[in-house]
């Protein structure tokens, strides 16, 4: 199943180059200045790191009660799809959450329970300001789930033309988006198996979010939005895709974490088959460091229903290393670390 998304035949809208805003559910950001975070280790000498220097990956551990009430009732593991069904559906309602708005109402609530002596509503009203609180600051705040001039930074310099774009476990397909921002006239493929994630998720990001690119004809920075991006979506696994070595550039975000590591050449193979020779493959996964771990602990009810690591970035070049990549790019970015790499030749 496929949905198309051609670009409007129109100009486009004055462009709001150096600005920030923040709106009622995310922050918008085309400034020019430098990301808040970029740490290159481009310069690390991948082939000396061994697993004794880095250790293994942070492993999340504490589910969705969501998840924990679904085995017991089927006495057996939630599925990976469903898990990723109720993750994509909790997700989505934070991305579209008014929060200042629903701050609001949840203070009124707590104010309610505790004139009325109600300690259950009271704990729910609570435990919702403090995920609210979180989420504010991550990303409203931070704009770190999306950060847009960290990507831009990482992205940087990939001497592509009209690149086709395959963007693996898409989401909300945000990442390719900037891409073709950066990289004007491509085409993107976001691949997802959960159609959720194209009837809803990538449907309903917002059509005025300004993506930060270059004007092809100028050379000089200007501002695109989705509805003037070439993008289809492709509701499959992963698995049954049939295209050949065929994209310039093969994307993944938050994909490689959850695959232990049993299945980690073959998540990596995902990358490397469907890339065409001197191509890119870019991933990202989510950092290991203390914010993150209390983010999914906090969060753990709304998100936390599959396996997930946090990594550091030696560790995910170190996989990558081992499964057939070569490093020309590697660095850190507010909530993510990246990896920019060539599929090494005798994989």
């Amino acid at each position: 199943m496929t949905s198309v998304a051609r670009p409007t035949p129109v100009e486009a809208p004055e462009a709001p180059l150096g600005t920030f805003a923040r709106l009622a559910t995310h922050a918008v950001d085309t400034r020019l200045t430098p990301p808040d975070l970029f740490e290159d280790v481009s310069a690390t000498d991948w082939s000396t790191l061994r697993w004794g220097q880095v250790k293994r990956p942070h492993t999340v551990e504490k589910w969705s009660a969501d998840k924990l009430q679904w085995e017991r009732e089927n006495g057996q593991p939630l599925p990976v799809l469903e898990g990723w069904k109720r993750f994509n559906r909790n997700f989505h309602e934070l991305f579209s959450t008014d929060v200042p708005a629903a701050q609001a109402r949840a203070r009124g609530e707590l104010k309610t329970a505790l004139t009325s002596f109600d300690l259950h509503g009271a704990r729910e009203a609570v435990e919702e300001l403090l995920q609210l609180a979180v989420w504010n600051k991550v990303h409203r705040v931070e704009d770190a789930v999306w950060d847009p001039r960290g990507k831009r930074a990482l992205f940087d310099a990939l001497g592509v033309s009209r690149p086709r774009i395959l963007f693996l476990g898409a989401a909300e397909g945000y990442e390719a988006m900037q891409l073709l921002a950066m990289y004007p006239g491509g085409h993107a493929t976001l691949v997802d198996y959960d159609e959720f994630c194209r009837d809803v998720r990538f449907a309903e990001f917002p059509e005025d979010y300004p993506f930060l690119g270059v004007d092809p004809a100028t050379g000089h920075a200007r501002v695109w939005r989705k509805p003037q991006m070439a993008v289809d979506y492709v509701v499959s696994d992963i698995r049954d895709l049939t295209y050949g070595a065929e994209f310039d550039i093969v994307l993944s975000v938050g994909l490689i974490e959850h695959f232990p590591d049993a299945y980690k050449p073959l998540c990596f193979d995902f990358h490397r088959r469907f890339v065409r020779p001197g191509g890119w493959v870019v991933m990202t996964t989510p950092r290991d460091q203390l914010r993150s771990r209390a983010y999914y602990n906090i969060m753990s009810d709304r998100l936390n229903f599959g396996y997930r690591e946090l990594m550091d970035v030696w560790q995910m070049g170190l996989y990558a290393t081992e499964n057939g990549l070569d490093i020309r790019r590697a660095g850190v970015i507010k909530a993510h670390n990246g990896l920019i790499t060539k599929v090494r030749a005798s994989a």
